[in-house]
């Protein structure tokens, strides 16, 4: 017998979802946040009670913080972290690099942070979003990407893939560029602003300037709660765990270029005829050239 309707499953990557709004927390919930993500394990352990103990905070201070991460309470919040540790136990293991790792643990912990990432990301990317992003690209007079630093990594490998299948597409790692084409942009075209946090001024002032224009805005970001994912008509949320020797971008490249193949991918398939004859083009191209040097 039925006793009502189903719980809200929740976010489907319990910790991926803490990390990804952590920035756009409150001082007291981003304290919560960072002990969960420190030792989730703490979390399964501890009632509601004795967590409130621990962290040093009201019992309604975490239920508002286990809500503000996609829970409908802290109930929710600690199941979910005890199902990932049922199908992840080596998650809730302390992992973090170390200045005296030998290199055989380097290895162990970034490879499984890296696959961690992907899993993650994986996880949260929304089909049915990453579908409509196809479409407009598809549809796209041009395509502009936007990215600095190791972003700015991503914003040229996209370009060269969506250059590789016959979309015209440009990157733009300088802020003064990116606004020149920017404001170029007309409705129909795409503006793809990649940033871990969303906040990068860089990043997020072509954006803005390309939503102006009537182009349609995708955002790859770790935090959907950012100023880019608020201004973008389409989000992809990325994800990666920030340590101490991977800061917040760095972590991040590996899962960006989930989405990015993704979006590749699925723009193949969308086009076929058109994308197999412009990629037996290119490889014909770049194998004369070849032969020739």
């Amino acid at each position: 017998m039925n006793d009502g309707p189903p719980e809200p499953a929740g976010p489907a990557s319990p910790v991926a979802a803490v990390r990804a709004v952590l920035p756009s927390l409150t001082p007291a919930a981003r304290a919560i946040a960072r002990i969960i993500l420190d030792d989730p394990g703490l979390v399964v352990r501890s009632t509601i009670t004795e967590f409130s103990t621990v962290s040093g905070t009201s019992e309604a201070t975490i239920v508002r913080t286990a809500r503000a991460l996609g829970f409908t309470g802290y109930s929710q919040l600690r199941f979910a972290l005890a199902a990932a540790v049922a199908k992840e136990p080596e998650r809730l293991v302390p992992g973090d690099l170390a200045p005296d790792d030998p290199l055989t643990d380097v290895i162990a912990k970034v490879a499984r942070a890296e696959s961690q990432a992907l899993a993650d990301t994986a996880a949260q990317l929304d089909p049915e979003r990453l579908d409509e992003v196809v479409t407009a690209i598809v549809a796209a007079r041009r395509v502009d990407v936007y990215g600095v630093a190791a972003s700015g990594l991503v914003a040229a490998d996209m370009s060269q893939k969506l250059l590789r299948i016959g979309l015209s597409s440009h990157p733009f790692s300088d802020a003064h560029l990116a606004l020149t084409s920017a404001a170029l942009l007309r409705p129909g075209d795409v503006a793809v602003a990649i940033s871990c946090g969303g906040e990068t001024p860089d990043v997020l002032v072509p954006a803005r300037t390309a939503a102006d224009t009537g182009a349609l805005v995708v955002a790859i970001t770790n935090n959907p709660r950012s100023s880019l994912a608020e201004l973008a008509h389409h989000t992809l949320v990325s994800a990666g765990q920030e340590t101490a020797f991977r800061p917040g971008a760095l972590a991040s490249r590996i899962s960006q270029l989930l989405i990015v193949d993704c979006i590749f991918v699925g723009l193949a398939q969308r086009t076929y005829d058109k994308a197999d004859a412009a990629i037996r083009a290119t490889r014909q191209a770049t194998d004369r050239y070849s032969r020739r040097s």
